[in-house]
């Protein structure tokens, strides 16, 4: 019975029913018209997900990090200048893809538990006047951390400098459970994937590129073959892919987007900033403090909890799961051992939430951790109750 028990981690997320009974299905033709319809319809409505009228939408059978991996073959070359903040785990992993592809980082060091720095991104852009930066890349939701950053700040530090450089954005933990606006905040990659917010199993990597973006890759020599744009595009455009897709994970994607739509996207937000408003309280009422340094700041897919000083992060999420059968995140990077972390984005509930928060209380309650029974889930239950 326990294999019921829903996960907090921050991904991949919880599989509702109705997606997992999409999916299960024979296989079809891929090259088929059936095909060809679904696909499609997929594609145009992924778009009122990523709020795009302009740009393109791709689903590369991957994960996000081969959506970075497109992003950068695609629009940029080995020798070029790209702009990056470090600021948790996500976003040096995509600062170390980058220098990987032979591309001269420019970091912007940032402590954990900030935002990416806007201020500065529009000193160093200011004082480009060769116009030697090529993209500047933001974490817009930082997995480790449980930090969101401005992305249209960074769009405006563009702006203001005059400055032509791209902006990528790594929306992956936050795109379709927060709010994010690809043309209003002038993207022009943005990344997501399947296994978060869209509530499906790992396996698409789903990129939105703006006109500027699709026109570099028509004339960028960078080498590249299966996350080629401009190859996926001439596919699509047929119906179809340059190779085999992820079938059943069109079948549940298309049954996501369905649920999405029927909730209405402001809804889905509300839910996401609810329950996060929710683990806050418990936080609080833990006596316990989020990585996350500034509440305008605060992610609502992801809590990062610190644990208090003597004790360890990994004996208690070990103990959440040998005992309970329910999985948190651990910490990483710099914050392993010193943190645990609360994923509650997609297909998640108040119950679920008030669910998990009563179970790793116990847990800390058992591990000897000055926490009260009761302290958190109750200030968690006396939020649900103002809003519900």
């Amino acid at each position: 019975m326990t294999d019921q028990n829903p996960i907090f981690i921050p991904g991949p997320t919880n599989i509702p029913d109705r997606i997992r009974n999409a999916m299960n299905r024979q296989t079809v033709d891929h090259r088929s018209p059936k095909f060809s319809e679904l696909f499609g319809s997929v594609l145009q409505d992924l778009k009122t997900i990523f709020k795009t009228s302009k740009g393109t939408v791709f689903a590369f059978p991957s994960t996000g990090t081969g959506g970075w991996e497109a992003a950068i073959e695609n629009t940029l070359a080995p020798g070029d200048k790209v702009l990056a903040a470090r600021h948790g785990v996500f976003s040096h992993r995509w600062i170390d893809m980058c220098q990987r592809h032979g591309l001269d980082v420019e970091v912007i060091e940032s402590e954990w538990g900030n935002p990416a720095p806007a201020e500065t991104f529009a000193e160093r852009l200011a004082a480009d006047k060769a116009g030697a930066i090529k993209a500047v890349l933001v974490t817009h939701n930082e997995t480790a951390t449980g930090v969101r950053s401005d992305i249209a700040a960074v769009r405006q530090a563009l702006d203001r400098a005059g400055h032509g450089a791209l902006l990528l954005a790594d929306g992956v933990s936050s795109i379709a459970s927060m709010n994010f606006e690809m043309d209003a905040w002038g993207v022009d990659v943005a990344v997501s994937g399947s296994q978060k917010g869209f509530m499906l199993p790992a396996g698409l990597a789903l990129v939105a590129v703006s006109e500027k973006a699709l026109e570099l890759s028509r004339v960028s020599k960078t080498a590249r073959c299966f996350f080629d744009f401009q190859e996926m595009l001439k596919a699509n455009k047929a119906g179809g892919y340059p190779y085999t897709p992820a079938l059943q994970h069109f079948y549940g994607l298309r049954e996501s987007l369905d649920m999405l739509s029927e909730e209405g996207l402001d809804r889905v937000f509300a839910r996401h900033r609810r329950a996060a408003d929710a683990v806050r309280a418990a936080v609080s009422g833990w006596g316990l403090e989020l990585c996350s340094k500034s509440a305008p700041h605060h992610s609502d897919t992801i809590s990062a909890v610190y644990v208090p000083a003597g004790f360890d992060s990994n004996v208690l999420t070990d103990l959440v799961l040998k005992k309970y059968n329910v999985s948190f995140g651990i910490g990483l990077g710099q914050m392993n051992g010193k943190a645990f972390r609360i994923g509650h984005l997609g297909s998640i509930t108040d119950t679920m939430i008030l669910g998990g928060l009563a179970t790793i209380e116990m847990a800390m309650n058992e591990l000897g951790y000055p926490v009260a029974l009761g302290s958190g889930t109750t200030a968690a239950q006396q939020l649900f109750a103002q809003r519900s």
